[in-house]
């Protein structure tokens, strides 16, 4: 029984699951859109979810830049080392704290979108984009 057990284990072991999940959300960071299977694509909503709260929680306070107290600046330094456990490249993570941030400051949560696009065609997989609510501008 499965009682009280979440999450789909996605046929991986855990240090797996994390790191698949850990670069999922360092590429919807990076890119805004991101292409994966619709099981991983619902599991990595709540961790792209979390994630992005870390730089929704400190947008105010990095904008006071050289302004912010000591104590102002420590909240942005640990919220910057937390987002840093998930968020792999220095990329992804300076774009959350300087434009995601910022961008979903008003929202209380749902930042992600979740688009079923197609079936797979190699193993009859149901396919779904996850992208970043408002910031993800297609090309042309």
């Amino acid at each position: 029984m499965r009682h009280r057990n979440s999450g789909r284990k996605l046929g991986r072991d855990a240090s797996h699951r994390a790191a698949l999940f850990n670069n999922l959300v360092t590429s919807l960071l990076t890119y805004g859109r991101i292409e994966t299977t619709e099981a991983k694509a619902k599991e990595l909503r709540g961790f792209a979810d979390a994630t992005i709260s870390w730089g929704v929680s400190v947008h105010e306070l990095a904008a006071k830049g050289d302004k912010a107290t000591k104590e102002e600046r420590a909240q942005i330094i640990h919220a910057r080392r937390m987002a840093r456990r998930t968020v792999k490249t220095s990329t992804a993570l300076d774009r959350l704290f300087s434009e995601i941030g910022p961008h979903f400051a008003s929202r209380k949560g749902g930042y992600t979108r979740l688009l079923k696009t197609r079936v797979r065609k190699g193993d009859a997989a149901p396919m779904a984009f996850v992208e970043l609510i408002g910031l993800f501008q297609p090309s042309a």
